[in-house]
């Protein structure tokens, strides 16, 4: 199933290009379901119809779906709720404050994402279209598997086994909290798992990728800049950048001289940003976006009769090169800056930091023994040098 998320800054238009984008497939023969994971869901008033947690039938070949989370909570939080719930009732909180603080904070964006796993086993789409929340949440949402890793692999198993040994003495006295059951670790270890079952397909650079909508915005085009940086350290496949409302030649009127010389700056800087990825554009309408004839007239701008849904780029995240003294490893992180970066290794484990993200790579069991000896940014490139050390 072909998969696109759109995301970007908040306000620049993204529900309607996904929308947009969903109806265009369908006018060529998909099936298509266009969702939204953002919890301030608009898909409704884009298609101006009411959408429900289900998909519901939009126009022949399009089902839109606005996540309601109550079955995703029921299938893969439920035990785990209802665990730290008891913790902090035993605490003192009473037991409708407890449930709430058993939610976490983007806990519906999660779930959101978890759906789009349903979807991909129910295989009942040829394409999914996915309208995601704005830029920074969805980031923090897309390392969580690689966050997650670690202390599912390597902590998580050590701490089962200590509750295990302890749980019968503390269920003995009311000084220590009530300990997990091995259920909730089991179910600990199945959401770890549904989540990176969301990763898996997200990371599938044959049918899946990110597009970004932007807006020929200063602070919309630097957030969308560190956006591509942090997707590619995850290795979430960009495959096109969306550049939305842009004033039309049609409009002369003098008033706008400044505006719309201040989109041509900006669209030279994203040209320059992400190339060679495509940049797709849509001219500022002299109306709302909302409603079918609407959508259909988006779609043409920005796909201007072309299919949607192939992969419009294509391009890995890292890979290790031998040199003549040892090995690389190359990561294509465009917009980096090396003052931003840091990097450690220890045994056949690489961790990589760029900003406030942070990404974990596992290296091939030969090059465990050599030591990281150095890196360099050039062209877009962070190259880590890997050493025998000798």
């Amino acid at each position: 199933m072909r998969t696109i998320l759109y995301t970007g800054k908040g306000g620049v238009g993204k529900t309607s290009v996904a929308a947009a984008t969903a109806l265009k497939a369908a006018r060529q023969g998909k099936r298509v379901l266009v969702m939204s994971t953002d919890p301030a869901h608009s898909l409704s008033d884009a298609f101006d119809a009411p959408i429900g947690p289900d998909p519901k039938e939009m126009a022949t070949g399009v089902w839109a779906q606005e996540m309601d989370h109550t079955s995703m909570i029921e299938e893969n939080w439920a035990q785990i709720q209802s665990y730290v719930s008891t913790v902090f009732e035993w605490q003192g909180a009473n037991t409708l404050a407890a449930e709430e603080l058993a939610m976490l904070p983007g806990m519906d964006e999660l779930f959101g994402l978890l759906m789009v796993r349903r979807h991909h086993q129910e295989a009942g789409y040829d394409a999914l279209i996915v309208d995601a929340a704005p830029t920074g949440e969805t980031l923090k949402l897309l390392s969580l598997p690689d966050q997650m890793n670690w202390y599912v692999e390597k902590l998580l198993p050590i701490q089962r086994r200590a509750a295990k040994l302890v749980r019968p003495f503390a269920n003995r006295t009311r000084s220590l909290p009530p300990l997990p059951e091995d259920s909730v670790f089991a179910a600990g270890q199945r959401f770890y798992e549904a989540i990176a079952g969301v990763e898996e397909i997200l990371t599938d650079r044959r049918q899946a990728s990110v597009r970004l909508v932007v807006n020929a915005e200063k602070m919309v085009v630097a957030e969308a800049r560190r956006a591509y940086t942090y997707l590619n350290l995850y290795d979430y496949g960009v495959d096109a950048v969306v550049v939305n409302r842009l004033l039309p030649d049609t409009v002369t009127d003098p008033y706008f001289d400044q505006w719309r010389e201040a989109q041509g700056r900006h669209m030279r800087s994203i040209e320059e940003a992400f190339s060679p990825i495509p940049i797709l554009t849509a001219r500022l309408f002299d109306r709302e976006m909302f409603g079918l004839e609407a959508l259909e007239a988006l779609a043409d701008d920005v796909f201007d009769g072309s299919d949607p849904l192939p992969m419009l780029f294509e391009g890995a995240a890292h890979d290790v090169v031998k040199t003549g003294e040892g090995y690389e490893v190359v990561f294509n992180l465009p917009l980096a800056e090396k003052k931003d970066v840091d990097l450690s290794k220890r045994g056949a484990e690489l961790f990589v930091r760029v900003g406030g993200y942070r990404r974990n790579i596992l290296l091939p069991d030969s090059l465990a023994r050599l030591s990281a000896a150095g890196a360099s940014v050039e062209d877009g490139q962070l190259k880590v040098r890997l050493t025998d050390g000798i």
